[in-house]
């Protein structure tokens, strides 16, 4: 039998329409999920998050794939994702998958909150290495190798035609694009310019480096997370905090989730403005969460943000400052801890 290398995903750069303009781009939709790569072999699936966990236990749908390539070895990458009743993909849908691991409620939420694996590229298919390859010929290889089922498919890709794609990812409620250099290879574990990422939505990771308490409905509970994200120094910057898009449930279980890492003093590199830390509980810089927000200050504090959720497949050392600062951008100076 196969024995299947281990890999790490290749990571997309921050970027504008501006930058991928010209022949020799090829443009991919992305997808709002979980990523993933699915080792296809020996009848079944193993799917490791982008921080080399093993989640198979969370999508046991995924299974089904293990008869999609033929009998044929392989590594694919991918985005897990769940679709919401207008059949959009809902990152807040996908919550409650990321984080189960019980059998009983995986089952019942495989039946309420079924997933599909978007497939976008190959690296490995029976005894050989393919990450060498152009993306063409990658996806040609895809292609050919992985047949759609039911809860697996490999979307289409479009040569050139940024712009009309990203008109078109907006009209569609989608997250955004991902232009790739038609002639580069896969480089496992590293965030290359060759792959462009361009959102619709501004979304940052973030780690959690303490909260505060709430008042009024919310007293005795979290009332607003202190986030930071590494600069490329691997300092931890203080770059906002956040105090809507929580449910009750939610403010619950990040409760129970950051007691155990409370710490004397703050985790951060720099000062907390005193109006965030003069109650603040600090906490070990351990959990990794999402947050949509509107614009990033001069200071680099994201404004207005609002709470997605927790990022289980995210270790907190690669949530870098260029999450939201893309190359060149004013205050780029901190750079990307996660760029290497």
């Amino acid at each position: 039998m196969v024995r299947l290398p281990a890999y790490a995903p290749m990571l997309a750069q921050l970027g504008t329409l501006t930058s991928v303009q010209g022949a020799g781009w090829a443009v991919e939709m992305k997808w709002d999920g979980v990523r993933a790569l699915a080792y296809v072999e020996g009848g079944s699936v193993r799917l490791m998050s982008r921080n080399n966990k093993d989640i198979t236990a969370a999508y046991p749908e995924l299974q089904l794939m293990a008869g999609s390539t033929g009998r044929r070895a392989a590594v694919i990458d991918g985005e897990i994702v769940a679709f919401d009743e207008t059949g959009r993909p809902s990152f807040a849908a996908l919550q409650p998958r990321m984080h189960q691991r019980n059998p009983a409620a995986v089952a019942e939420l495989t039946r309420v909150v079924p997933v599909t694996f978007m497939a976008f590229d190959i690296l490995h298919l029976d005894d050989d290495s393919v990450i060498g390859r152009p993306y063409n010929e990658r996806r040609e290889l895809l292609e050919n190798t992985l047949r759609p089922g039911f809860r697996w498919e490999v979307p289409v890709w479009f040569a050139d035609h940024a712009d009309r794609a990203f008109d078109s990812s907006r009209q569609l409620g989608l997250e955004g694009i991902v232009c790739k250099r038609l002639g580069s290879p896969y480089r496992p574990g590293r965030r290359s310019g060759e792959w462009t990422k361009i959102k619709n939505v501004s979304a940052a990771e973030v780690v959690i480096g303490g909260w505060q308490p709430g008042g009024g409905r919310r007293t005795g509970m979290i009332g607003s997370l202190l986030l930071g994200a590494y600069d490329r120094h691997g300092r931890l910057l203080y770059v906002g905090h956040v105090g809507t898009g929580f449910t009750q449930q939610m403010l619950r279980d990040l409760h129970d989730l950051l007691a155990p890492l409370e710490r004397p003093g703050p985790p951060f590199d720099e000062p907390v403005p005193r109006e965030h830390s003069r109650h603040a509980h600090w906490v070990e810089p351990r959990v990794v969460g999402e947050v949509q927000y509107a614009e990033v200050t001069g200071d680099n504090r994201l404004r207005h943000p609002s709470w997605r959720g927790l990022r289980p497949d995210r270790e907190p050392h690669d949530v870098g400052t260029a999450e939201f600062l893309p190359p060149g951008s004013p205050g780029d100076a901190a750079g990307d801890a996660a760029a290497g």
